[in-house]
């Protein structure tokens, strides 16, 4: 959700944006541009540059598809997510101005979600909407352009070592790793964050959860560097905030697979990789496991397609709050050979 004179964003399964008319301000889970205060670490604000924060983000319960949600369209999830930050945060509906959606698998009856959702959700049909779409990274383009509710995790799969070794690989058989075990399995859900600017959110008295800060998208060869995404990201994303992998405090990376995330890991880890494909003297260097995921990430939480880059960023908000860090990093890949990563700053306490 946004609030400004820039329009509102909403994505279901997909993720929410919402905007709010105000000359100057986005809202969208709310982002909020205003002086910031310097923690230990030096902080990421410029001066003169609008501070665009994180007020606040929801989702639903995340389930394995065709089960709970089978008889849902995506616009039911979509206005459900939006009926539940606007529950949680308060806002008025007349303060959205825009509100975008972001979805990957469209429904011929029901292509632009974002309208569908916000007028099943009781806001005003003079409120602009749209949908976009970028596979598995499309509520991450939504949120560039509350309280969880999960009563139950019908995504587990009870197995053992044993068991999961005689799975049949989905690709290059007879010899491929990649199993049903895992990979993050096909779910239902939708998420939805406020964005707005700190001067905004102050103004309406909201306590912005996190700052959005420098983003990149990135896309390379898919033949066989498809979902390597994250490792071409991170670095431009960290050289274009003037910070190094030793300045993050908090990294939640999307896990499309095991195989995926284990490749991107070893991948920035070489100085060959780094030299041969992209054009780096040296490697990237690879995140300290112990600030890695610790939440859990898609492989245990379930993949909507369009609502897992909200869940990402409003997951390094609470992590950064919790463990007292300043800086967060969120990285994905996506089909097609896409990438995405992000620089969240947490808010002043």
């Amino acid at each position: 959700i946004l609030v400004t004179n820039l329009p509102y964003y909403f994505f279901p399964c997909r993720t929410t944006w919402l905007l709010c008319s105000h000359p100057g301000l986005i809202v969208s889970p709310y982002f909020f541009f205003l002086s910031v205060q310097t923690k230990s670490k030096k902080t990421l604000a410029r001066p003169g540059v609008k501070n665009i924060v994180l007020v606040e983000g929801v989702r639903t319960p995340f389930l394995m598809s065709g089960t709970t949600y089978a008889d849902l369209m995506p616009h039911d999830l979509a206005r459900a997510a939006l009926q539940g930050l606007l529950h949680k945060t308060g806002l008025p509906k007349d303060a959205v101005d825009y509100i975008i959606y972001g979805t990957v698998i469209q429904e011929v009856k029901t292509s632009n979600v974002a309208r569908e959702a916000a007028l099943g959700a009781g806001f005003s049909d003079k409120i602009p909407a749209h949908t976009v779409t970028m596979a598995c990274i499309s509520s991450n383009q939504a949120m560039t352009s509350g309280r969880d509710i999960v009563f139950k995790d019908n995504g587990i799969r009870p197995s053992s070592m044993q068991q999961m070794a005689k799975l049949k690989p989905a690709f290059i058989k007879p010899h491929g790793t990649v199993t049903a075990a895992n990979s993050s399995f096909l779910t239902d859900g939708a998420s939805a964050v406020l964005i707005m600017s700190e001067e905004k959110a102050l103004a309406m008295g909201y306590k912005p959860k996190a700052y959005l800060r420098d983003f990149v998208y990135v896309s390379q060869d898919p033949k066989d560097q498809l979902l390597l995404g994250p490792t071409y990201a991170s670095p431009k994303v960290l050289e274009r905030a003037g910070l190094s992998m030793s300045d993050i405090d908090v990294f939640e990376f999307h896990e499309a697979f095991a195989g995926q995330i284990m490749a991107n890991l070893k991948a920035m880890d070489s100085d060959w990789f780094a030299q041969t494909y992209m054009g780096r003297k040296s490697k990237v260097g690879t995140p300290p496991m112990e600030k890695f995921n610790l939440w859990g990430g898609s492989l245990s939480l379930g993949h909507p397609f369009g609502a897992t880059g909200c869940r990402l960023v409003t997951t390094v908000a609470h992590r950064l709050k919790k463990e007292g860090g300043q800086y967060g990093l969120v990285a994905a890949c996506a089909a097609g050979g896409q990438g995405h990563a992000m620089v969240i700053e947490a808010y002043p306490q």
